[in-house]
């Protein structure tokens, strides 16, 4: 009675616009509740939202009504709709002194921005302000804010607050502030590495809540380096058995389990401690064994923890007892009726399974009963222990479940997931080589081209070698069991293209070697294949190599052979194709039908699929077309990993895309401008008749050349401001007619497209593993319970109880002979080596080019007129001329994007070069420096008016 009278005053309040909230507010979320459709609903919002915008837009809007507006714009937002026009109001609704309006305020910033959002900024502010507040209420929101908008920037500026906050003497608070550095530390690691050690200290902390909160970072820092944290197991150990001996108040407890959350999160710390370490896991048995012992099997919170037990037990060292009571807890997983337990159950018997196989013998019907529940999820996960389970005994029976189940699903990825793991175990546990062609010609037929290439490329390869074993009699009568079947398939239709590649590789290899087929029937039945799919060229590029390796082996072996008029159609159709590579081949087949008999057998060897074949990378058989290229004047081939003086473009671009594409704010100063040549440096070089790099500019879009009666200095002076071109004038072309390059050419030069021409090589791999487990699992004990015959019969195909003689034997000869073989309970991953990331140089300030010259020389020089207004004191020589290195250096052009200017480099050219020998001075680095010797500039008369005033800067002094 007294629920009735609570729901019937909250009834009343809520027909009179009750728990402060206006009536308008309840009517929209009742309309909303009661819309029919989705454009309905969309309908009220988009109302709403316009009614919002009215509102909002006032400003005589009290402060509680708009706590009311900022909750329906929530409300809106989280339905899908944009309600970014009352964003601002939420940001400054957070600097509100009162709590109840700035705890709203922050709830609606957190739901409608995030870390990357432009006004963010405006929130950081308060977040730094309330960290320091006395009302430790307004701290818990500030915290909580921070863990969802700081970003990586940002954590600077709060990081030294909430570091003081764990000092806090109110828990809320101290646990607040070790989730807020948790989450710093996952976005940025670097920033709160120096930190680590207060995790450390709060697992000490006299709060449960905190002590659990502290768990979650720690969990990542152990995930990280295990090594570092071993000395904790002992404090973990003792912590984990205070909670399962409930000494921590009820309030944490959660369905009559004692603080269950904080006992799953201890258990995946101590798996990960325990993993390969017995001292360490030595610490865990006793608690570990509490756990079982105290196990609740009624609840699911208690079946969680059993759960997460079993999966310690499989991590850590392996103990007898503690796989007992795994397997035990596991048995009643598997014996439940409901499909959650089950499922646990299949994939706790799966971990137990790595480390003592037997344990699977006590419930081979349990496994057998989750493989024919109609369940998908079940039956899935007890395929994946099928498949860890599997040996050669029992390879056939899960294969053939496998391919069935296989054949009846929908969903592409699983199929193609249940493909690869049948083509895997029978490449390993094949009984017979028909067993294993039947299998994969079923995996071929049903999984289509959902199947990896590379699984065909790995069958290809498995026939060609065999099964690696020194009779050759076994590999030949695997090649006719596999010509045999296909001779039987190739005729159905709606075959895969991959397995009509397959079919035509091994019938044009040994469809006539052993006798039983003649030539002329293979021949046809490839005809059939390459007409019935006059579309994939692929296949019809298989089927004529087919072709071609019969003729061959037939005119090898001294046979005469007939084209079939049919095979001479599609050879004539096949010269006149649209794709080159059936050209190819065409013409291939019609060259060697006209070859002798050694000429062939030289061309195309018998059984030679399997000869590696020597590349030769240096390309020696080219040395002598090289060196008569030498002593014509040829110039030698120097590698892109050697040449100096080339700049990529491209390097830029990508540079200036990565600085653009990342939302960051950069607080570093600009760069300095970098001195540029000076002026007559600049004169001097571009009259030089050599190949230069002198800037070009690179549009996005497509640009055509400029006509011819664009003039030389236009085009230099557009060209001066950005990229980078070759100057090719006057220089002796190498291609074509001998001829030079007109100095009146546009400057615009084409990009040269690059052509790769490579041999398409099919990646065959993956080694084949012909050992088997020779363990056989028998049955402990007879099953209470009366099954079905079919049943038992398919749990002794898969748990090895058909021949209980031959496991006598097996039995007394494991009695004489004791196995030494032991499994591995874990196996230790490599952590993946972390790449060192070099720096790349800055890229070259590509505007700072001065002047737009002309390619003529002038008439008067600028720095001879400059000496006269510098006075003789302040003149110094710029450029001068040295002749008797004019043979030998010409000037880099490259220097101008560089600090220094250097001397001229020398030139392969042939022509006499002039050496230019220039004298730069660096910038000063500070920017008052430069003010003052530009004043004293302005004071001899000199006024700086070109785009470089630098230049004048250098002159200086």
């Amino acid at each position: 009675m007294e629920q009735l009278r609570t729901i019937g005053r909250e009834l009343a309040m809520g027909s009179q616009g009750g728990w402060g909230q206006s009536k308008e507010f309840l009517d929209l979320v009742k309309s909303i509740g009661e819309a029919r459709s989705k454009a309905e609903e969309d309908r009220i919002i988009t109302r709403e939202l316009e009614h919002l915008k009215r509102r909002l837009a006032d400003p005589d809007v009290p402060r509680r009504r708009m706590k009311e507006l900022l909750l329906r714009l929530v409300y809106a937002e989280m339905l899908g709709h944009d309600a970014s026009f009352g964003h601002i109001h939420a940001v400054k609704m957070t600097h509100d002194e009162s709590l109840p309006l700035k705890r709203t305020g922050y709830l609606a910033v957190a739901l409608f921005l995030d870390e990357r959002h432009d006004l963010v900024i405006l929130v950081v502010n308060t977040i730094q302000k309330d960290l320091r507040s006395d009302n430790y209420l307004v701290v818990c929101a500030a915290l909580t804010a921070a863990c969802r908008l700081i970003g990586e920037e940002a954590i600077p500026a709060v990081l030294p607050q909430v570091v003081e906050l764990l000092a806090h003497p109110k828990e809320a608070v101290r646990k607040k502030a070790v989730m807020a550095l948790h989450r710093f530390y996952q976005r940025s690691p670097s920033s709160v590495s120096h930190l680590v050690s207060n995790f450390r200290k709060r697992l000490c902390d006299n709060d449960p809540g905190v002590m659990g909160a502290t768990l979650c970072p720690l969990y990542d820092l152990i995930l990280e380096d295990p090594n570092a944290y071993k000395d904790l197991v002992v404090s973990f150990v003792n912590i984990l058995k205070q909670v399962a001996e409930r000494r921590l108040p009820t309030s944490y407890d959660y369905h009559q389990m004692p603080a269950p959350f904080i006992q799953i999160k201890l258990l995946k710390i101590l798996a990960v401690l325990g993993s390969g370490d017995k001292q360490a896991s030595g610490h865990m048995y006793t608690v570990l064994g509490d756990i079982f012992r105290k196990g609740d099997t009624a609840s699911n919170i208690g079946n969680a923890i059993l759960y997460e037990c079993i999966c310690c037990i499989s991590s850590i060292f392996p103990n007898p007892k503690m796989l007992d009571a795994a397997a035990e807890t596991t048995s009643k997983f598997l014996k439940s009726d409901s499909h959650n337990l089950k499922y646990m159950g299949i994939d706790a018997l799966g971990r137990l399974i790595k480390i003592n196989p037997d344990i699977a013998e006590e419930h081979q019907l349990a496994v057998i009963d989750c493989l024919e529940d109609p369940d998908d999820t079940l039956k899935r996960k007890t395929f994946e222990l099928l498949y860890k389970m599997t040996k050669s005994t029992n390879v056939e029976v899960i294969v053939d479940r496998m391919i069935e189940y296989m054949i009846n699903i929908t969903d592409h990825h699983y199929k193609t997931e249940i493909a690869s793991r049948c083509v895997e175990l029978a490449e390993q546990f094949a009984p017979s080589n028909q067993w294993f062609i039947q299998t994969m010609n079923k995996v071929f037929e049903h999984a289509g081209d959902l199947v990896n290439i590379r699984v065909a490329h790995n069958l290809m390869r498995l026939i060609a070698e065999g099964f690696g074993e020194e009779d050759e009699g076994a590999d030949s009568q695997l090649r006719s069991s596999a010509v045999d079947s296909y001779l039987r398939i190739v005729g159905e239709p709606k075959l895969p293209s991959s397995f009509l590649q397959i079919i035509c590789w091994v019938l044009g290899e040994y469809g006539t070697a052993d006798g039983k087929y003649s030539a002329s029937y293979i021949i046809g039945k490839l005809y059939d294949v390459a007409e019935a799919h006059p579309t994939d060229d692929t296949v019809r590029a298989y089927a004529i190599s087919a072709i071609l390796k019969i003729f061959a082996f037939e005119i090898a072996l001294g046979r005469k052979i007939d084209m079939l008029p049919e095979c001479q159609s599609l050879v004539d159709e096949l010269s006149a194709s649209h794709s080159t590579d059936l050209q190819q081949r065409a013409y291939e087949l019609q060259a060697l039908l006209g070859l002798d008999k050694q000429a062939v057998e030289s061309v195309m060897p018998s059984d030679a699929s399997c000869e590696d074949i020597e590349i030769d990378r240096n390309l020696s058989f080219l040395n002598g077309y090289v060196q008569q290229a030498f002593e014509k004047g040829a110039a030698p081939y120097i590698p892109e990993s050697e040449r100096s003086g080339v700049v990529s473009v491209g390097n830029y671009r990508a540079q200036d895309h990565q600085e653009t594409s990342a939302h960051a704010l950069r607080f570093e100063a600009y760069e300095l401008p970098k001195p540029s040549l000076p002026l007559a440096a600049s004169q001097a070089s571009i009259s030089m008749p050599t190949t230069d790099l002198v800037p070009v500019p690179e549009p996005s879009y497509y640009k055509e050349d400029h006509p011819m009666s664009r003039s030389q200095t236009s085009s230099d002076s557009l060209s001066g401001e950005f990229g980078l071109k070759l100057r090719l004038d006057g220089v002796q072309k190498k291609w074509g007619r001998p001829a030079y390059s007109s100095s009146s050419t546009p400057s615009s030069s084409t990009s040269n497209q690059q052509a790769t021409n490579g041999g398409a090589s099919s990646e065959v791999g993956g080694s084949i593993s012909s050992q088997a487990r020779e363990s056989s699992y028998g049955s402990k004990k007879q099953q209470s319970t009366e099954v079905s015959a079919e049943k038992q019969r398919l749990a002794a195909s898969l748990f090895g109880k058909a021949d209980r003689k031959a496991q006598a034997a097996a039995r007394k000869t494991s009695k004489e002979s004791p196995s030494t073989e032991k499994v591995s309970a874990a196996k230790a991953t490599p952590q993946p080596a972390k790449e060192q990331v070099t720096p790349s140089a800055p890229p070259p300030d590509l505007l700072d080019l001065g002047e737009p010259v002309s390619s003529n020389p002038p008439l008067a020089d600028p720095f001879t007129q400059l000496e006269g207004l510098l006075g003789p004191s302040s003149a110094s020589p710029v450029v001068s001329e040295t002749p008797a290195s004019s043979s030998s250096k010409t000037p880099d052009l490259m220097s101008i994007f560089s600090d220094d200017v250097q001397t001229g480099a020398t030139s392969n050219s042939t022509e006499p070069s002039l050496g230019v020998n220039v004298v730069a001075a660096k910038k000063g680095p500070s920017l008052q420096d430069a003010l003052q010797k530009d004043a004293a500039a302005r004071q001899v008369g000199v006024t700086p008016t070109g785009n470089n005033p630098i230049l004048f800067k250098d002159l200086l002094g």
